[in-house]
């Protein structure tokens, strides 16, 4: 099983707004999920990130793969380098 950290989209048409989640690679986009570990919301200005810093490096440190969104977002909190 491989697990990944990823964005599940949770707002409305034409109003995105992401939970970053921990979850099975199969599972669908939207689908069932392992940990909550943050939200990102892109509308504002500038974009809003709350990440559960502890939570995202111990999964990390589980071996869990961030996508490249997510990566990114990570690195613009500081949590990874």
């Amino acid at each position: 099983m491989a697990v990944k950290i990823r964005l599940k989209r949770v707002g409305a048409r034409k109003q995105p707004f992401y939970r970053i989640v921990v979850a099975d690679e199969r599972v669908a986009r939207d689908g069932r999920f392992i940990d909550q570990i943050g939200t990102y919301n892109p509308l504002t200005d500038p974009s809003e990130v709350t990440i559960d810093a502890e939570a995202a490096k111990s999964w990390l440190d589980k071996g869990a793969q961030p996508t490249d969104t997510v990566r990114a977002l990570l690195k613009k909190t500081g949590v990874i380098k």
